[in-house]
C-alpha cells in the first residue's frame, strides 16, 4: 500500500452488518430483506482537509474585541474521508462527487444498499471520498455566496435522467419507492461560496501528493476538472468517470466547435499541448447511462446529455491519436440499460462496480 498512513497506530474495526432486513421505507437498511451481509473489515480508516488557502485580515488581534482585525481565515480546503480495509491492493480509488452533491454520493443508495464506498471496501480497495471545497463538510468559503432557495427536484429528476417528471423512463435502474426518491432529493446541497475549478483541482492534485499513487473516480462536473488533476499530478495512475459533464480538454488550436443543445452550448477548452499529453500516460474510461437522445430533442434535461457524449468520443479520438489509452462506454451499447445519469448508486450497481472492477484488472492496476 503506497501512502502515508495519517497516525502509526493500526485500527481494527469490523462492521458487521448481518442479516439486516430491508424496513418499508428503504433508507435504514444496506441490503435487501433476503441477504446476509458478510462483515466489513476495517483495518483504518480516519479524516483530514487538504488543500485551501488562510486569510489574514488587517490590523491587530485584540483578545478583548471580537473583531476581525488581525485574524485569520482557514478555508477553501477539500475534506477527505478514508477507510483502509484488511490486507488491501497496492492502489486505493479516489472518489469525488459532481455537481450539487457531495461525500453521499458515494454512501448508502437512495433505496438502501450498499454503495460503491462499501462494494470497493469489500473488493479491498481503500476507498478516499470527497467533499470538495465550499460544499458538504468542507463547507468553509473564503468567499461569500449568497444561497437562495429555490424549487428545482423536478429538474434534477429530468436532468438525472429518472424520467419526466413525474414519470420514470420504462426499465429505468432507479427504485420506485416514494422514500427512495424523498432521500434521492435530500443528497443534494449548495455549494457555500463561487464554484472555482481551478481551486477545487488544486485541492485534489494535493491530495494525491499526500496520498500517493491512487486511482481517480469522478463523477459529472468533477469529471472535467479531474482531467486538469491528472496533468498536475503524476500519482494519478488512471481514471473512471462516470458522465463527466463539462471542461473536456484539448490541445490549442483543436478545441472542436461549440455543440449547441437545448440544455446550452458545450464548448471545449484548449490547454497547452505539453500538458495535455499527461494524458495519453494513463488509461482512461468513461461511463454514460442511458435515455441519452441521439438526435436533438427540446428536452435541456436529456439534450444536454447528448452533446456531452458526443464531446466525450472526440476527446477520446484527440486523446487517443496521440499514443493514449481512452475507452468511452455508453452502455446500453454492451447491453446494460436503464442507467441514470448516477449508475453507481442505481439498482443495478453491482454490475456497474464490476465493469470498474474488469477495466482495473484489465489495466493490471488491482
Amino acid at each position: 500500500m503506497r501512502f502515508k498512513r495519517l497516525r502509526r497506530a493500526t485500527l481494527l474495526v469490523v462492521v458487521g452488518l448481518l442479516g439486516i432486513s430491508l424496513n418499508s421505507n428503504g433508507a435504514a437498511s444496506a441490503q435487501d430483506a433476503s441477504a446476509t451481509v458478510e462483515p466489513l473489515m476495517i483495518q483504518e480508516q480516519g479524516s483530514f482537509a487538504v488543500g485551501g488557502t488562510v486569510v489574514t485580515s488587517s490590523g491587530y488581534y485584540d483578545a478583548t474585541n471580537r473583531s476581525p482585525s488581525g485574524q485569520t481565515l482557514h478555508g477553501d480546503h477539500a475534506y477527505v474521508f478514508y477507510q483502509v480495509p484488511v490486507q488491501p491492493r497496492k492502489l486505493p480509488l479516489v472518489m469525488w462527487h459532481g455537481i450539487g452533491q457531495f461525500s453521499k454520493t458515494w454512501e448508502t443508495t437512495p433505496d438502501g444498499r450498499e454503495g460503491f464506498q462499501n462494494i470497493f471496501l469489500r473488493r479491498r480497495f481503500s476507498v478516499y471520498v470527497i467533499d470538495q471545497p465550499r460544499r458538504g463538510r468542507a463547507g468553509r468559503s473564503t468567499l461569500p455566496a449568497t444561497i437562495t432557495p429555490k424549487p428545482d427536484d423536478e429538474d434534477w429528476f429530468g436532468t438525472f435522467r429518472l424520467g419526466i417528471w413525474p414519470d420514470f423512463f420504462p426499465g429505468v435502474q432507479f427504485s420506485r419507492e416514494p422514500e427512495a426518491l424523498n432521500q434521492y432529493f435530500r443528497q443534494i446541497t449548495p455549494d457555500t461560496g463561487p464554484l472555482d475549478p481551478g481551486l477545487n483541482s488544486e485541492a485534489v492534485t494535493a491530495l494525491f501528493k499526500k496520498i500517493g499513487p491512487a486511482i481517480l473516480v469522478t463523477h459529472s462536473h468533477a469529471g472535467g476538472i479531474g482531467w486538469r488533476v491528472a496533468t498536475k499530478s503524476s500519482n494519478v495512475r488512471a481514471i473512471v468517470s462516470y458522465e463527466p459533464g463539462s471542461s473536456f480538454i484539448f490541445p490549442e488550436g483543436e478545441v472542436p466547435s461549440a455543440m449547441p443543445s437545448a440544455g446550452g452550448m458545450l464548448e471545449g477548452i484548449g490547454v497547452a499541448l505539453s500538458d495535455f499529453m499527461a494524458l495519453t500516460k494513463i488509461p482512461i474510461i468513461i461511463f454514460y447511462g442511458d435515455n441519452i437522445p441521439s438526435q436533438p430533442t427540446a428536452n435541456p434535461g436529456q439534450d444536454g446529455w447528448r452533446v456531452r457524449l458526443a464531446m466525450a468520443r472526440l476527446w477520446r479520438d484527440a486523446v487517443n491519436r496521440r499514443g493514449g489509452d481512452v475507452t468511452v462506454v455508453h452502455l446500453p451499447e454492451i447491453g446494460i440499460r436503464g442507467n441514470t445519469h448516477f449508475p453507481f448508486s442505481d439498482l443495478n450497481n453491482v454490475r456497474i462496480a464490476d465493469e470498474l472492477s474488469t477495466f482495473l484488472t484489465t489495466k493490471q492496476l488491482d
